[in-house]
């Protein structure tokens, strides 16, 4: 599908549109198993970030109060990292490339006019994850890492998104997760004391 941009949004044509259409050619070429794992591992890997984060939690319970709360505030830095990237996209207003770009069938579908392409919210997601967890324990965060670069990698793969989208949402996830984590080890003292209270068994080993 081809079409213009609108006047008040970013055009991504002209930024990697190419290399968007080589790795599309290169999708539609891989053996139909890899295509469904891909596809696959693009929905649903964030609940592996999920589990990631739960594990920190767990294993945080063993770790001073900082620690502890960078660990129960991951989520919240996840969902705070979403929410800047969503009105970042309200803003720069990119259409998606398989709206605009003659390619052929998408791993993914491909979606609706107004669901904005700049940056890629799953990447924002994996990547302030990782850097969120990097701070709780650093195995976690390596371990966690691979796993967002992959999740950005499919979402280009899936057709949805340009390489450009997965950069800048790789920056924006790693800025926020890494400087709310930071924030929220101020909130140790909170945990201090509710290691003291009747949450006494959820934040202790």
């Amino acid at each position: 599908m081809s079409g213009p941009a609108s006047p008040l949004a970013l055009d991504g044509r002209a930024i990697d549109g190419g290399l968007y259409q080589r790795i599309d050619q290169l999708a539609q070429h891989l053996p139909t198993p890899v295509q469904h794992a891909v596809a696959a591992f693009s929905a649903y890997g964030l609940a592996l970030v999920a589990m990631l984060m739960l594990l920190a939690w767990r294993r945080a319970r063993r770790a001073d109060s900082a620690t502890l709360a960078r660990a129960l505030a991951a989520p919240l830095v996840v969902v705070v990292a979403f929410v800047a990237d969503t009105l970042l996209k309200s803003v720069l207003r990119e259409p998606r490339p398989c709206q605009v770009l003659d390619a052929g069938r998408t791993l993914e579908a491909c979606p609706a006019a107004g669901d904005w392409s700049l940056p890629s919210n799953h990447t924002v997601i994996v990547f302030a994850a990782a850097a969120a967890l990097w701070q709780v324990d650093r195995r976690l965060g390596v371990l966690t890492l691979p796993v967002a670069i992959a999740m950005g990698a499919s979402r280009v793969l899936v057709g949805v998104h340009y390489p450009h989208d997965v950069a800048l949402g790789a920056a924006v996830g790693l800025a926020a997760g890494y400087g709310l984590g930071l924030l929220a080890g101020r909130a140790a003292p909170l945990v201090d004391r509710a290691r003291e209270g009747r949450l006494r068994r959820w934040l202790t080993a």
